[in-house]
């Protein structure tokens, strides 16, 4: 069987996940909330299902400017791999450097940073436009000569070394503190502390920040997450405000040089005022709000069970149509809304589930074209959209009352 074994990235992380929790409860160390976990989570699974189309992409984009527009031929060996290391991690850097301090960047970015935790979840805090605005950056690899299945390896290596320096766990690390990213280096870019913004941009090597100026040792207690705080558990709030925050500054800008600003600037050029106003109008931070046990199971459940969907999925992509492809995409975009919504206690998302199990109900009778199953599937629709509100009231009350 030809199975796409990228896949057991997701069991892989989950356990360093599950294990993070497991010590930090023995240490007595509160490193995990509940909210904050599911929410980063949420992210992570929406990325790793969108990389079925990015990798791809971008293999072929490499593959592409390396035949048509080379200035040279690197092959393979010892010395070019390790020039390849380098070249990487020097790209990654500026790429992570304009990506706090380039508005336009900073959109794709800021999700990585929103969460108030941080912890091996946060890691998982990564948006298809991160990848993407990640990819065209490394596009130059190609151009200058080496080839893509060598920068596939790199981009691998790059993706999974940095989780592990999302952690509170791991203090100092001696003279390695003098060479690679750290726990220690990384707990500083994530932290909101005046001292702290704007430094350790490194990926894997430290060495960048030494040489550019943005090294900072860390020294003091760290605040995480944005220096003002998003506390919104939505899904599409965390992905969407900042650029609404830049929409609304653009149009608000009177000059063409202004407009400039609001793209190419930096975030401390936007008016905090913004957000506020966004925030009014179609968020509500979601503070100290009661979880109740039913609806913590719920969430729980549909995380797992996400999460399975998107194991088996990447597992066995090479055997999907495209329709049952891009379904089972929705399936789990819309599962990550709807857990998200959950947290915040959003009253609309039983007709998420609704589409959710429609769904369902179609891949099932597609993979079985069994007349009785269709039968069945058309009868529970029918229940369905006759007993709608009912259901939809059994439903809110099961989730959201004490």
């Amino acid at each position: 069987m030809k199975l796409n074994y990228i896949a057991f990235a997701v069991p892989f992380f989950a356990s360093f996940m599950l294990l993070e929790y497991y010590i930090s409860k023995r240490k007595n160390k509160e490193v995990h909330h509940f909210n904050e976990s599911v929410a980063n989570i949420n992210v992570g699974i929406a990325e790793r299902i969108s990389d079925l189309l990015t990798t791809g992409t971008f293999f072929f984009i490499f593959s592409w400017l390396h035949t048509n527009f080379s200035i040279f031929s690197i092959e393979s060996s010892a010395t070019t791999w390790i020039l390849l290391f380098l070249a990487t991690d020097l790209v990654w850097y500026w790429y992570h450097r304009l990506g706090h301090t380039v508005n336009l960047f900073w959109a794709t970015h800021i999700v990585h940073h929103q969460s108030d935790d941080f912890n091996y979840t946060a890691a998982a805090r990564i948006t298809v436009f991160q990848a993407v605005a990640r990819g065209l950056f490394w596009c130059v690899l190609p151009i200058i000569g080496f080839k893509a299945e060598m920068i596939t390896v790199l981009l691998l290596i790059h993706g999974t070394y940095p989780f592990f320096t999302h952690t509170q766990l791991v203090g100092k690390l001696g003279w390695l503190e003098y060479i690679i990213v750290t726990p220690s280096h990384h707990r500083v870019h994530h932290s909101s502390n005046p001292e702290y913004l704007d430094k350790n941009y490194g990926d894997m090597l430290i060495i960048w920040d030494k040489i550019f100026g943005t090294y900072v040792e860390e020294t003091n207690e760290s605040q995480y997450g944005l220096t003002k705080s998003l506390g919104s558990y939505s899904f599409l709030w965390q992905h969407f405000h900042y650029v609404l925050e830049l929409g609304v500054a653009f149009r608000m800008a009177k000059t063409f040089k202004q407009k400039l600003k609001v793209i190419f600037g930096g975030p401390n050029d936007i008016d905090g005022r913004i957000r506020s106003l966004l925030e009014r109008k179609f968020s509500k931070k979601a503070i100290d709000i009661q979880y109740s046990k039913k609806l913590i199971n719920a969430v729980i459940v549909k995380t797992i069970i996400t999460m399975s969907v998107l194991f088996f999925t990447i597992l066995f992509s090479n055997y999907l149509s495209i329709s049952s492809e891009f379904l089972l995409t929705g399936f789990i975009i819309l599962s990550v809304i709807v857990t998200g919504a959950m947290l915040e206690q959003k009253k609309w998302i039983f007709h998420l589930e609704f589409v959710r199990i429609g769904i369902v109900g179609y891949l099932a009778f597609s993979v079985f074209p069994n007349p009785l199953l269709l039968i069945a599937i058309v009868l529970i629709g029918i229940v369905g959209v006759l007993f709608y509100q009912t259901i939809h009231s059994k439903y809110q009350e099961l989730l959201f009352s004490a």
